[in-house]
């Protein structure tokens, strides 16, 4: 499990370039400061996190429990509520304030969102099927998936058949991403690669579980 996690939005990918002049293609979240809400402990709980907002939104605007919750901790209501899971929880307070500065850069972290939704999608563009061949015999079949199952035997398609049906729209998790800079004055975390999710969506970002070795391992 993680020491340190945070929770942006993500805003877009840019280029920045190294000391050695190197582009590099970068993420770019934005993590406004987080306040924490409640403490899970393992001794009440079962398992160890943190329940943190960001943002502000009207307690009248909030369901009466939610609100409750923020009123409970006398913390200011955030529009929502996210759990950060981590080891060790006995260094934070409720009402702490958590930002973007709790990683550093050169570390390697997880990052984890809802991917895109693509809608309904046949077997080539979910799982990657070459598609039936193009020549003489073949009539307008071309990206159909084939042969589903056997005959008299087993008499049924096995469960798990890959074959057209909705795809994205699925929590997904990126590892080992490398945090290239850390901006305290804009809020804004640049991670090098690729994240999860459209513009504007939710990103949990926690230290990698399983750092490579290398840089910032």
């Amino acid at each position: 499990m993680a020491t340190t996690a945070i929770v942006g939005s993500k805003l877009g990918m840019t280029q920045v370039w190294d000391d050695d002049r190197n582009v590099v293609p970068v993420t770019v979240l934005q993590v406004e400061p987080v306040r924490v809400v409640s403490i899970r402990t393992p001794e009440r709980d079962g398992y160890s996190a943190l329940q943190v907002t960001f943002g502000t939104k009207k307690a009248s605007k909030l369901p009466k429990p939610v609100a409750g919750q923020f009123a409970a901790a006398d913390v200011e209501p955030g529009p929502r509520l996210v759990e950060l899971r981590i080891d060790d929880v006995s260094d934070y307070s409720v009402g702490q304030t958590l930002g973007v500065d709790v990683l550093t850069e050169g570390g390697r972290i997880d990052v984890t969102a809802v991917s895109k939704g693509k809608g309904f999608a046949g077997v080539m563009k979910r799982h990657g099927f070459a598609g039936q061949r193009a020549s003489h015999g073949a009539h307008r079949v071309h990206r159909a998936p084939g042969a589903i199952g056997a005959c008299a035997t087993p008499s049924r398609v096995f469960r798990g058949q890959r074959m057209a049906g909705r795809t994205g729209g699925e929590k997904v998790t990126t590892l080992n991403l490398e945090v290239v800079r850390t901006d305290t004055e804009r809020n804004l975390l640049l991670i090098k690669g690729a994240v999860p999710g459209p513009k504007g969506g939710l990103v949990l970002v926690r230290d990698a579980a399983k750092a490579t070795a290398g840089k910032g391992a």
